[in-house]
């Protein structure tokens, strides 16, 4: 069933849950979908791809959100000494509104916590002010800007959040997650 018609027909979507799984070389045609809709500047296949890889090693985390068998969001991390960095956050258009990448982002601040890392670090558009919104949610904080970041036209707002290792973050995930339950 796709998408449109679940949001049609909303009483067959109690039957299927948003679930978060490890991103595979399957699921980059969905993701390219999603991509092309979301950025002026699309990553390819082949980024994707490089970067299922590189998962694989150890050196980046990606994974999609699915409502029964259809992608509707993805999501990664890239790893350095003791930060994590978020590649990405992106949720197909007709599914935005509903908490997912809130969920997206809740699993990967998780996955940087359980990995040692002690800071998470993102570019987010000036412009995404709704984004930048649930960023704070999770204790990101604005640190500068990257002038003419994305397709060297637009600003990108660099945020970080520090101590992630630190009970207090765990205690904000824990409250995140219970209100998205």
């Amino acid at each position: 069933m796709s998408i449109v018609s679940r949001l049609l027909n909303p009483s067959t979507e109690a039957s299927e849950s948003f679930e978060i799984v490890p991103m595979r070389r399957r699921h980059v045609r969905s993701i390219l979908a999603i991509e092309e809709r979301s950025h002026p500047k699309p990553w390819t296949a082949g980024v994707f791809n490089s970067e299922i890889d590189l998962a694989r090693r150890g050196e980046r985390h990606y994974v999609v959100g699915t409502l029964g068998s259809e992608v509707v969001a993805y999501g990664g991390l890239m790893f350095a000494v003791d930060e994590a960095h978020v590649t990405n956050i992106a949720v197909a258009p007709e599914a935005q509104r509903r908490g997912f990448a809130r969920r997206m982002l809740l699993r990967l601040a998780n996955v940087a916590v359980e990995r040692g890392f002690t800071a998470l670090t993102l570019e987010v558009r000036v412009s995404n002010t709704a984004a930048q919104a649930m960023y704070r949610q999770f204790g990101f904080a604005p640190a500068g800007i990257r002038q003419r970041y994305y397709e060297n036209t637009e600003d990108a707002l660099v945020m970080w959040v520090h101590d992630i290792d630190s009970p207090e973050y765990r205690a904000r995930l824990n409250a995140i997650a219970e209100d998205d339950r």
